[in-house]
């Protein structure tokens, strides 16, 4: 394991001995899940006041909430412009602006005085599989000035500047997007909210709930807890009490690995030091401890064991980055996110006093601590942001045939991206190809005179008397340049 994943190891270890629920406990407000959705609005209510339980069957980050690259950056799973087509432009920028509080929320934790060892670091980089410079320019207008993003763009030789590889085009960079260490971020969390006043119950699975009533009452297999206020935060791990709402995700599993150290070529060959994504959500990547690379790429709609997956990393890094040879995967791990069929996160109010924070899908970094805002100043505050929500409503995913689905759309999108990206490199390479020719044309034409060859004008015709047998005067010969060259 890398030196940054063994920290959070032995710090997992040293927290064997966990609390679970075994007595009867009263709350304002009991969140089931302690992931980054459910620790964050823990966290949020807390410190705002609220007594507040948090339930969780396993152990805190137990699954893709501690298996993550740690990239945090405005937005959200559904593309900006579908956002905008979705619910109108004034909505849009009013849910943008919340992810971009979100990810402020996360930075403003994210601190070595908070959680030591988070090593924070700034600027993350979107990249382009095709040579889309047109789209690049309305992007960025639209962020910059509608949606008041700090955002550049880069170009296709910058892009390769800093990441040497033909497989990228234009990029679009984010000055005040960053990394952290995904798993130590989420036991921060948990050490955060339980220095606020939570407390948090692990190896504490919910039986039943019912949520009839002012005051709601959860059953667990040791004891039972009531609460004016329940959040159902365990996204597709909510179990039979809640398969309902569960069957509302797509269940994506997310593979990574993490090299060998690759010594001083990995910055040579990858000299951009943050998060790198590319624009069709297949690639993402960055270095830790000093010279390994974490990727993730692989995606499925069943679980597998991550180690399966190492030799699919190897081969995707080695496509990219040729020069990095056959790297070595001496760590793997991932961990299924939720997905909606429309591509926003599910945050709102069920039914008075039940309440919902799931479905993150790939940007579980910022919108799960926006979540954990929202609900928490909506419960204590009244503030009703949340109903921003209300147009993304609760969708069944499809079940087994939605798996299958999904997993035929994903095979499809990397297809039709590599097949996009080869098409775009070989337009590339042929441009640069004619512009060779050109320039050895002209090099060979400067060689040879003055410029390109022309033939001499033609003798002017014969005066309308020579039918009438009138011999015209004689003309100078005219040398074929061309022939006596």
């Amino acid at each position: 394991m890398s030196e940054t994943f063994t920290s959070v190891s032995q710090e997992e270890a040293g927290l064997r001995e966990r609390t679970r629920l075994s007595f009867e406990l009263d709350a304002d407000i009991c969140v089931i899940g302690a992931g980054l959705a459910g620790l964050s609005i823990a966290l949020e209510a807390a410190r705002l006041g609220a007594s507040v339980a948090v339930l969780e069957g396993r152990h805190i980050g137990w699954n893709a909430s501690g298996n993550q690259l740690g990239t945090v950056m405005p937005g959200f799973a559904l593309p900006l412009t579908d956002l905008i087509e979705r619910i109108g432009f004034e909505d849009a920028r009013e849910l943008w602006a919340l992810s971009k509080e979100g990810a402020e929320f996360v930075r403003a934790n994210a601190t070595e005085e908070n959680m030591p060892g988070i090593a924070p670091s700034d600027g993350v980089l979107e990249v382009s599989n095709v040579d889309a410079g047109d789209r690049l320019i309305s992007r960025l207008q639209m962020l910059n000035e509608d949606f008041d993003t700090e955002v550049e763009g880069w170009q296709v030789d910058r892009v390769r500047e800093m990441l040497k590889t033909d497989h990228y085009f234009h990029g679009v960079y984010y000055p005040r997007a960053l990394q952290v260490d995904g798993r130590k971020y989420v036991h921060g969390l948990a050490a955060l909210a339980r220095r606020a006043g939570a407390r948090i119950f692990e190896d504490t699975p919910v039986v039943s709930i019912d949520h009839s009533g002012i005051r709601k009452r959860i059953v667990t297999p040791s004891a039972r807890l009531r609460a004016t206020h329940i959040v159902l935060a365990g996204n597709i791990h909510l179990g039979a009490p809640l398969r309902r709402l569960s069957e509302t995700l797509l269940p994506v599993w997310r593979y990574a690995g993490i090299t060998a150290p690759l010594g001083e070529r990995v910055h040579e060959i990858i000299a951009f030091k943050g998060s790198v994504m590319d624009s069709d959500g297949i690639d993402h990547f960055r270095i830790v401890d000093g010279d390994r690379l974490m990727w993730a790429s692989p995606e499925t709609t069943w679980a597998a064991r991550p180690e399966r997956f190492a030799g699919s990393v190897r081969r995707r890094i080695r496509s990219i980055f040729p020069e990095l040879g056959n790297a070595e995967i001496t760590e793997t791990f991932g961990g299924a996110t939720g997905h909606t069929v429309h591509g926003m996160p599910q945050i709102g109010q069920l039914r008075k006093g039940l309440w919902v924070a799931s479905g993150f899908g790939r940007q579980g970094m910022n919108t799960s601590a926006m979540a954990g805002q929202l609900i928490a100043r909506s419960i204590l505050w009244g503030d009703d942001r949340w109903k921003l929500f209300s147009p993304f409503e609760l969708v069944w995913a499809g079940g087994a045939t939605g798996r299958v689905a999904g997993q035929l759309v994903g095979i499809w999108g990397r297809a039709s991206s590599a097949a996009a990206g080869s098409l775009a490199r070989y337009r590339e390479r042929a441009r640069v190809k004619d512009r060779e020719r050109e320039a050895r044309l002209a090099e060979a034409n400067r060689a040879a005179g003055t410029g390109p060859r022309r033939l001499p004008p033609r003798p002017a015709p014969a005066p309308e008397h020579a039918a009438q047998g009138v011999k015209p005067a004689a003309e100078p010969a005219v040398q074929d340049q061309s022939v006596s060259q």
